[in-house]
C-alpha cells in the first residue's frame, strides 16, 4: 500500500502532507497533529496503517503554522490553522470517492472542532485525540465556546493521566456538545497518549480505529 507526498498550493493556505491510499477506498481521514509534532507524528502514522487496514485514504498534513516552522508552537495562527484544515479537507475530498472524516491530536483537534463548529458540512465525522479541554493547572479556563454549536459526531480519545483534561472532565464538557458524540479513555497514559519518546502503546491505535468505526456506523 503506497504512501506519497502531497503538496497543493493552488488556493491558500498550501497543503503538504503525506496520503495513503488502500486499493478499495470505502471512505477517507484527514488527520493532523499537535502543537509541538507534525505529520510524521508516530501516533498518526500508527493510526493512518491502521485506517488504510480498513479502507480508508488517509491524509497526514501539517498544519500552516507547521509550514511556516519546521519546530516551536504555534503563535497566534489559529484562524490560519483552521482554514489549513479546511483546506486539507476539500483537496481530500478532490482525491478520493465517499465520506470524508477529519481527526487531530490535542491543538489539532481542538482547531478541527472550531473549524467543524463553523462549517457543519465540513466532515462526516471527527476524531479528537488528547482534546486540549484546558491548560495544566487551569481547569476553570475551558475551551468549550464553541460546543453548543459542534453538530458533528464526534469521538474524543482521552489517556486517564492527561493534564489537559481527565476522563471525568471530559465527560462534563461533552454534555455541551449539540453533535452525537463518545469518549473512549485510554487507561495509563498522559497527553501523547503513551506515544513520546519511543513509548507506544501498540494496542491502542487498532482499538482507536475499531471504536471510530464502530460509532460512525451506529
Amino acid at each position: 500500500m503506497r504512501e506519497e507526498s502531497i503538496f497543493d498550493d493552488h488556493a491558500e493556505p498550501a497543503v503538504r502532507g503525506l496520503l495513503r491510499r488502500p486499493d478499495h477506498i470505502k471512505a477517507a481521514i484527514a488527520l493532523t497533529h499537535g502543537a509541538g509534532s507534525d505529520s510524521q507524528a508516530p501516533l498518526l502514522a500508527a493510526l493512518s496503517e491502521g485506517f488504510a487496514g480498513a479502507g480508508y485514504a488517509v491524509l497526514r498534513f501539517d498544519l500552516p503554522f507547521r509550514q511556516r516552522r519546521p519546530h516551536g508552537p504555534p503563535m497566534g495562527s489559529a484562524t490560519a490553522d483552521q482554514a489549513g484544515i479546511m483546506r486539507a479537507v476539500e483537496v481530500l475530498r478532490g482525491l478520493v470517492p465517499g465520506k470524508i472524516f477529519l481527526g487531530g491530536q490535542s491543538y489539532g483537534g481542538r482547531q478541527a472542532t472550531m473549524a467543524a463548529a463553523d462549517r457543519p458540512e465540513l466532515a462526516d465525522g471527527l476524531l479528537l485525540l488528547s482534546y486540549p479541554l484546558h491548560a495544566p493547572g487551569k481547569p476553570a479556563q475551558l475551551r468549550t465556546s464553541h460546543f453548543p454549536r459542534l453538530r458533528t459526531p464526534a469521538l474524543f480519545v482521552q489517556g486517564t493521566k492527561d493534564p489537559f483534561a481527565s476522563p471525568e472532565e471530559m465527560q462534563a464538557a461533552l454534555k455541551l456538545l449539540a453533535g452525537r458524540n463518545s469518549l473512549l479513555i485510554a487507561e495509563g497514559v498522559g497527553h501523547d497518549l503513551g506515544f513520546a519518546r519511543k513509548r507506544a502503546k501498540a494496542d491502542l491505535p487498532p482499538l482507536i480505529v475499531r471504536r471510530f468505526l464502530e460509532f460512525h456506523a451506529s
